[in-house]
């Protein structure tokens, strides 16, 4: 159990870390959508219910002021990482379809029991995944099952969540799915299956000649 713990922490730290951007999907072909995958909408409506949840639940978390705004304030990429979760949870899911790999609701609340032992109960797990990863509380369970679901895809594929082979599969699911992202929230790297932020020449070229306004 330790050893399956330590793996889903690590990686869900890697899913944390790799916050992708999607190209060019533009916003006035996709009115209200944040992100389009597999020819279905993420709306904006959709990515700030989910923010709010994170937020609702890291104002209950912490009553006092000035540490609440630290939370705020550390973190600042809360809507675009929240918004990479949920694309990157579809293309997890077809490329586990893919392999025929599949997760139960059983096997769900089997890693959630062992968790939660280790973290002194529902209420210190629901802690450690909010303040480490993001995840509200009601949100837990979907995130237990995308662990489970990379776990055994790269078992599938006779590797780990780190290799190379693992994320070729989310680059060919990312393809599959023609991911589409808005550009305010950057855009989707297919082959790195991970958000990126949208480039801005021009500050470059302002800082390049010593300041200015930019054309």
């Amino acid at each position: 159990m330790h050893r399956r713990r330590r793996t889903a922490l690590v990686l869900s730290a890697a899913l944390a870390a790799a916050v992708p951007l999607l190209s060019a999907c533009g916003s006035d072909a996709h009115p209200g959508a944040a992100a389009v995958v597999g020819g279905q909408r993420i709306t904006v409506a959709q990515l700030e219910n989910r923010v709010t949840e994170v937020r609702d639940a890291q104002r209950a978390a912490v009553t006092d002021e000035a540490q609440y705004a630290q939370t705020i304030a550390k973190t600042g990429t809360l809507t675009r990482d929240v918004l990479h979760g949920m694309v990157l949870d579809q293309v997890l899911h077809r490329a586990a379809e893919d392999a025929g790999v599949s997760v139960t609701r059983k096997q769900v609340q089997e890693l959630r029991s062992g968790l939660e032992e280790q973290a002194g109960g529902a209420k210190g797990l629901e802690t450690a995944w909010l303040q480490q990863y993001g995840i509200a509380p009601e949100r837990l369970d979907d995130n237990l099952r995308l662990q489970l679901e990379a776990q055994k895809l790269a078992a599938k594929l006779g590797t780990d969540t780190s290799d190379p082979a693992f994320w070729s599969a989310l680059s060919k699911a990312s393809k599959e799915l023609d991911v589409d992202l808005n550009p305010r929230y950057g855009t989707w790297d297919v082959q790195k299956s991970t958000r990126v932020d949208a480039k801005t020449p021009w500050v470059r070229e302002v800082t390049a000649a010593g300041g200015g306004q930019p054309a």
